[in-house]
């Protein structure tokens, strides 16, 4: 793994120009000025078809745990399309059994509980009626065809912790995709599978990887904020059995997302964008 750091120069001069002088405040004015420069989201400046991303979300499931119906993470789905199509690139919604799709209830921004009230992008892809079509007719996995794609990305949420887990499918379909080179994601509790997918030669797909998945700190706030244990296992406890892998975690809830070739891995529902962007990045290498 190649780790890169940028450390500012701090250079100073022993001698003073009268060149300098007279710059001097031109200087000063200058760097109060400063400017962001941001995507011309919306438009394909590319000519012909749009290059597209698959995003693989839970159907529902039934929480053995706690009995709730559970689903995907809006913002695991929302924020990362957000990305996604502002960036220019087609986003196609599949899951492994195909068909419709649902936000787990702490997750929409219309739930009684107000956990996510303030999530505006998932209250706009909600109320997009085109946009939740697709969560109504999503892709069956064995029909999608991987070399459409030009990067995957698994979506979130609690349903993944019993649908993912041990799905062999989908293992497979990861795994051969990443051995592709192409840019392959997993955030929050879909980075489950990645505890026991194997890649052609036997090996985990995360022997010697340094990824991140949802931290047992933030399974604590979960459990204590609701009174009760959510999840069947923890998927820090599984990874850290681990021997040749690298788990890393940041403070709870932090947007965090890291990249280790062609892997990307985020923390948790805040880090969708930041695992997209990562995405975006490598593509566009």
């Amino acid at each position: 793994m190649v780790i890169l750091a940028l450390i500012g120069l701090n250079v100073s001069s022993c001698q003073t120009t009268s060149d300098e002088l007279k710059t001097d405040k031109t200087d000063k004015m200058e760097s109060s000025i400063k400017e962001i420069v941001g995507h011309a989201y919306g438009h394909n400046e590319q000519s012909g078809a749009k290059k597209k991303i698959l995003m693989i979300a839970s159907n529902p499931a039934v929480s053995k745990q706690t009995g709730w119906p559970i689903g995907c993470w809006a913002a695991e789905l929302t924020h990362p399309y957000k990305e996604f199509t502002e960036a220019g690139f087609e986003v196609v919604i599949a899951s492994p059994q195909g068909g419709k799709i649902e936000f787990d209830a702490y997750s929409d921004p219309r739930d009684e509980s107000k956990w996510s009230a303030g999530d505006l992008i998932s209250m706009g892809f909600i109320n997009t009626p085109e946009l939740m079509q697709q969560t109504e007719t999503t892709v069956k996995l064995s029909e999608v065809n991987p070399d459409d794609f030009q990067a995957v990305f698994l979506v979130g949420g609690q349903a993944p912790m019993y649908t993912f887990k041990g799905n062999q499918e989908l293992m497979d379909f990861f795994a051969n995709f990443y051995e592709t080179g192409k840019p392959s994601a997993a955030v929050c509790h879909s980075t489950t599978i990645l505890t026991d997918t194997k890649l052609s030669n036997g090996d985990l797909l995360v022997k010697g990887k340094t990824w991140t998945g949802f931290a047992n700190s933030e399974e604590d706030i979960a459990d204590q904020a609701l009174g009760q244990k959510i999840q069947p296992y923890r998927i820090e406890d599984n990874a850290r059995k681990i021997a040749e892998t690298n788990f890393v975690v940041k403070p709870p809830f932090t947007p965090y997302a890291i990249k280790d070739g062609n892997l990307i891995t985020g923390q948790q529902q805040n880090s969708g964008a930041a695992a997209a962007q990562l995405v975006i990045e490598a593509l566009n290498e």
